[in-house]
């Protein structure tokens, strides 16, 4: 993480009413000034947890995602536009992420995580947010995340469910321990309502600012599941493999990214 430097008086204006959330203040709000978050895939999760930091004043976002604007995107993935259809879609993720905070530095990469960028891309970043939708990118992640020390937040959804965890290397489980092979069931294209996906972004950039800020307590070796079909949700406790070939070698020693 950079060293803080002081709000401006632009941005004491802008983020005055979060500043008043106790424990957080101006240390806590400078702190977010100085974090780099990533976020692979900003899509119907990805584009709400990064609309949302960006609003936060988080100071750098290194965003991945590949492709162009289709019109099946425009139900959920909220940085994309009408206009915009046949456009590559990180050019809109930028356009409108900078419409709200003409502060905000991005780093933008037009492709999805594959092992052969995971490493250069979570090296530019202090904390990790997983939204890609398929096991290989984010299993490509999770191992570089273990590796540089670096904090995940990991959240998917499926319909009307998703589910959200933390992961903290040497204090935690990884997404390898919680899910060893990749579920057969799993697929590019599946049922969504933007307002789920939107839901469990929302939460998940809330983890995000508390990792970074050091507000509240994360959600270490626990994994929230969420059905809004009937609005049940339910926290599960999940641990570390001694055996997972990602993390199982790890002390429990390792800093944490909140500083």
């Amino acid at each position: 993480m950079k060293a803080q430097k002081p709000l401006t008086d632009e941005e004491r204006a802008v983020y005055q009413w979060q500043m008043w959330v106790p424990d957080f203040g101006e240390i806590g709000q400078e702190k977010l000034k100085a974090a780099s978050v990533m976020i692979s895939r900003v899509g119907g999760v990805g584009s709400v947890v990064a609309y949302e930091l960006a609003a936060a004043g988080i100071g750098k976002l290194v965003l991945a995602h590949a492709g162009n604007v289709k019109p099946s995107d425009l139900n959920r993935q909220l940085l994309m536009t009408h206009d915009w259809i046949g456009k590559p879609r990180i050019e809109s993720i930028r356009r409108r992420l900078l419409e709200l905070n003409p502060r905000l530095e991005i780093i933008d990469v037009a492709q999805n995580v594959d092992p052969s960028n995971a490493a250069d891309l979570v090296r530019q970043c202090d904390v990790v947010v997983d939204c890609a939708p398929l096991f290989p990118e984010r299993y490509a992640m999770n191992e570089q995340a273990v590796r540089q020390g670096k904090s995940m937040v990991e959240c998917a959804m499926y319909e009307m469910e998703a589910h959200l965890t933390t992961i903290i290397p040497g204090q935690t489980g990884c997404l390898k321990c919680y899910f060893p092979v990749e579920p057969p069931t799993w697929t590019r294209e599946f049922p969504v309502f933007g307002a789920v996906s939107g839901t469990v972004a929302c939460m998940a950039a809330v983890e995000t600012i508390k990792l970074i800020s050091g507000i509240g307590e994360p959600m270490a070796n626990r994994l929230l599941k969420m059905d809004l079909r009937d609005m049940s949700f339910h926290m599960l406790r999940v641990k570390r493999e001694s055996n997972c070939t990602v993390c199982g070698h790890l002390a429990d020693s390792l800093p944490t990214t909140e500083s």
